[in-house]
């Protein structure tokens, strides 16, 4: 039989979860409560199944998401995730036609661009998208790092303080919300999110309790977030436990220092690991001796794809005012064509133009160059972009480069 690309209803969804988990290499047989649970966050009308002799193949799924642009912004754009083809079936174009029917839909919908996150980076480049953000991981040692071990609380009149689950679905979200407001590249959160963050979900990834803290401000207001578990280990009778950082969230300066210096300063914790940092976190600067602090990963994260490329550049900010003429390749025509981009400080105008382009870039190339952390002129020593009037990369670089760079902290 041929290879039927549809997509799923009600009776699906255990056959879908199996192929799902044997494309990620987990378990394959789900029990009934993981099926339900992820049912009860999964939008049926777009989520994909390949299918052969009745035999889920190949899984697909989008949902809606509001990604933080710079100026703060939050346009519309379509997140791709649970992407799998079994191996029994690659080379088939299972993915392709998925990704065709997806992308579509999006495209009919309004969406300004499409979003994942790729576990493996030789995939999307042919379906148009582009590596956005970078993500760092860090791990800090402690009795390196020259910290007054003599620290007990925030020196600028704020508190840090441990909350339960409850105190943090409470104050999570809204603070959340205020970070999205200021940090380009962060993408929003669901109830569901912070229910399975605070145990309040049955993850389908288990789920260990971890230890929260708020910071709030002399004011009292909360202004930061701290997710931490620790790891146990000690060595002939000394302890040598590790903090795992699940999440930090800050809204202000004052808060981010409060809670690194707290979690550096606990008792018996050697050692302080995170993941999904921002690729310029602070905290490296926050240690007397920033060598405590090492590098452990630094790679792509958050992939964009544009779909309407006047929409998308007229929903950021520019740091500079000036003009670009860029001509846009794209195979299967959704954000293919020539537009000048008319751009400053306070917005921007986007139109199709017939004037001689700037540049020439694919649509993965804009979607790098789009929130700010990759160079054109970069792009364009690499040869994946051509500078077809001389000083037109660094013009765009000058509009486009952001002083922070982008963050997404969440997988999806």
């Amino acid at each position: 039989m041929a290879l039927e690309i549809r997509t799923i209803d009600d009776g699906d969804l255990t056959p879908w979860v199996t192929a799902m988990r044997t494309g990620f290499l987990t378990a394959p047989t789900p029990d009934k409560e993981e099926v339900e649970v992820r049912a009860a966050g999964m939008d049926l009308a777009r989520t994909q199944g390949a299918f052969d002799d009745g035999r889920c193949v190949g899984t697909f799924r989008s949902h809606p998401q509001r990604l933080t642009v710079p100026g703060g912004a939050q346009p519309a754009v379509n997140a791709i995730t649970n992407v799998t083809v079994s191996p029994t079936h690659r080379r088939r174009g299972v993915l392709s036609r998925m990704m065709a029917r997806d992308l579509a839909a999006a495209k009919e919908r309004g969406d300004a661009a499409a979003t994942l996150v790729a576990a493996e980076y030789p995939i999307y480049g042919r379906f148009g998208f582009g590596p956005a953000t970078t993500s760092a991981a860090w791990e800090v040692h402690i009795t390196r790092s020259a910290l007054d071990r003599r620290y007990a609380g925030p020196e600028c009149g704020g508190r840090v303080d441990f909350a339960d689950g409850a105190t943090v679905r409470e104050h999570g979200p809204g603070l959340h919300e205020r970070l999205r407001a200021q940090r380009h590249g962060v993408v929003d959160r669901t109830e569901r999110w912070w229910r399975f963050a605070t145990g309040d979900l049955p993850s389908p990834m288990g789920w260990k309790e971890p230890f929260h803290v708020l910071y709030r401000s002399p004011e009292g207001r909360v202004d930061g977030l701290l997710t931490y578990g620790v790891e146990d280990q000690w060595t002939a009778m000394q302890p040598e436990n590790k903090a795992v950082v699940r999440d930090l969230i800050a809204v202000s300066p004052a808060a981010e220092r409060a809670l690194w210096h707290y979690l550096f300063s606990v008792d018996w914790i050697t050692t302080v690991t995170t993941r999904d940092r921002a690729p310029d976190d602070l905290m490296p600067l926050l240690l007397p001796d920033p060598r405590a602090a090492r590098l452990t990963t630094q790679a792509d994260l958050l992939w964009l794809r544009p779909l309407d490329v006047p929409a998308l550049l007229e929903a950021r900010t520019y740091a500079a005012e000036g003009s670009l003429v860029l001509k846009v390749t794209d195979p299967d025509g959704y954000a293919a064509g020539r537009y000048l981009l008319e751009a400053g400080p306070e917005g921007a105008v986007c139109s199709a133009t017939s004037r001689d382009a700037d540049l020439t870039l694919g649509a993965g190339a804009l979607g790098s160059l789009y929130l700010g952390d990759e160079s054109a002129v970069r792009l364009v020593a690499a040869g994946s972009v051509t500078e077809e009037r001389p000083g037109a990369a660094a013009r765009a670089d000058l509009l486009l480069r952001t002083p922070r760079r982008p963050w997404c902290p969440d997988i999806f």
